[in-house]
């Protein structure tokens, strides 16, 4: 438990301390939740890309430093851009 965040050990406390409590349509809100969830990782699209040599190694290896094939990082990309979670620094 040492690698919790602050927000996590919040959390937990607050759990712990019993002043959270079931939401009243639980069973409601955990299908809601997963079918969010199935229809955000549905992948049934695919497109094609052009991109530099450069920009694509840059892609791989930030890919292998996540741990994740570099499509995925791809995809998240966007996916964050899209829902409006990424935006343009500068």
């Amino acid at each position: 438990m040492a690698n919790l965040s602050d927000e996590e050990r919040e959390i937990l406390a607050a759990h712990e301390s019993g002043e959270l409590s079931p939401a009243a349509n639980e069973a409601e809100e955990i299908k809601r939740l997963r079918d969010y969830a199935e229809a955000t990782l549905r992948k049934d699209a695919r497109i094609n890309i052009r991109l530099s040599s450069r920009d694509l190694r840059m892609l791989q290896t930030r890919a292998v430093e996540e741990g994740i094939p570099y499509q995925t990082l791809v995809a998240s990309v966007i996916h964050k851009y899209v829902e409006g979670r990424l935006r343009e620094v500068g």
